[in-house]
């Protein structure tokens, strides 16, 4: 992307300076044609630049949202392939690599496990345990 647009600042003051050029009689005037030609390519080279920067940053921002999304993906398949973890109990969300888990579990042991898997996928940045252990009702 950014070879593209150095292409196009590299066009773009080409251009210019030929527009500029051809309508100069005048050594004189080809030199204030230069000058000022050169001043625009510039101002055009600031705001390609200005683009670029956006664009990256946009990109950037759309790359977090898929490893978010994949980093959810992997924690969810984690803990619904551990036996005695019921992934329809658990809800996971991820943002910025830091994954929410909330929900219920039966016993201590399975939120350790819960919290464990999701710690141990790669790209997770933290856990923020929500989880909390059912109550067991006598009868």
């Amino acid at each position: 992307m950014k070879i593209i647009l150095n292409n196009l600042k590299i066009i773009s003051a080409a251009l210019l300076f030929v527009a500029g050029l051809s309508t100069c009689d005048k050594l004189e005037s080809a030199e204030r044609a230069g000058k000022k030609i050169g001043q625009e390519a510039e101002k055009i080279g600031d705001k390609v630049d200005a683009e670029v920067d956006k664009i990256g940053t946009q990109s950037d921002q759309a790359g977090v949202a898929i490893n978010d999304s994949e980093i959810a993906t992997q924690v969810t398949a984690a803990i619904f392939a551990m036996p005695g973890l019921k992934t329809v109990q658990i809800n996971v969300l991820t943002s910025k690599g830091i994954v929410k888990l909330s929900g219920t579990v039966d016993n201590q042991a399975n939120r350790d496990r819960a919290i464990a898997l999701a710690e141990a996928v790669n790209g997770v940045k933290a856990v923020e345990n929500r989880l909390r252990i059912k109550s067991i009702k006598l009868i």
